[in-house]
């Protein structure tokens, strides 16, 4: 595969939600997707279904806590494809904890996951893309990291705000290298996540969010997935550092 133009794109939290869905865009334009997860099942089920459809993929267990785990896949993946196009971090969690409740382990944990995840995976995987001059990396903030705070969310708010700055500085220290880093800041989108009653909205709270939505409806995940492929796209080819609010105009039409 290293000497043909497909693609070779490794997507986290690719079971389900929104990375289940920019895995099967990505495979839909053609290229080789690597599907990863700590939910083996369902990520493994993501590959199936793409291959099922006629596309390329394979899934990779993947705890982006590890930083091993990290620098190994990057390996691995490099030595049978020779090299990784475009990286979508995407794996995330949310919990809510009131402050009094947030102690240490879980404040790091969520930055563990949500922030550091991502600069692991980009540490590994910086140093072929800027030796091949080429490459695209997409981080999946919120509109709780760019403008919204969440109550009983703060240490989720806390670490999607880190992503941009991550997003921010990854980009001008890659950018002469031709490594373009850009991220999205996604609205309320129907996922597990934002239907749990326990950590999110729930139901019922999701479909009170549409109604002040300006476009009038809770996003899907195919509408973030479709934004994230053009930012990984040349027709974006001179963007880099930027931060993409996709949520149905909810920033701009709450006053």
């Amino acid at each position: 595969m290293s000497e043909s133009k497909t693609r070779v794109t490794l997507i986290t939290g690719a079971g389900m939600g929104i990375g289940q869905a920019t895995a099967k865009a990505f495979a839909a334009a053609g290229d080789h997707v690597i599907v990863t997860d700590i939910l083996e099942k369902e990520g493994q089920a993501t590959a199936d279904t793409i291959r099922a459809q006629g596309g390329s993929a394979e899934f990779i267990a993947y705890d982006v806590r590890s930083s091993e785990r990290a620098d190994a896949i990057v390996a691995d993946v490099e030595a049978r494809h020779g090299r990784i196009d475009v990286i979508v971090a995407n794996a995330g969690i949310a919990h809510r904890t009131p402050l009094a409740d947030l102690t240490d382990a879980k404040w790091d944990l969520t930055f563990d996951i949500d922030l550091k995840g991502i600069f692991r995976l980009v540490r590994a995987a910086a140093p072929a893309m800027r030796a091949h001059r080429s490459g695209s990396i997409i981080a999946l903030s919120s509109i709780m990291g760019v403008a919204y705070g969440w109550d009983e969310h703060v240490h989720y708010s806390a670490a999607k705000a880190g992503v941009v700055g991550l997003v921010r500085g990854l980009a001008v220290e890659m950018a002469r290298d031709g490594v373009r880093v850009n991220g999205i800041a996604p609205g309320y989108i129907r996922t597990a996540q934002l239907l749990s009653e326990e950590n999110s909205l729930g139901p019922a709270g999701a479909e009170k969010a549409a109604e002040f939505i300006p476009m009038g409806r809770l996003g899907a995940p195919d509408d973030i997935a479709d934004v994230i492929a053009f930012l990984a796209s040349d027709a974006a080819r001179y963007m880099t550092g930027q931060v993409l609010v996709v949520d149905g105009g909810l920033l701009v039409g709450r006053y």
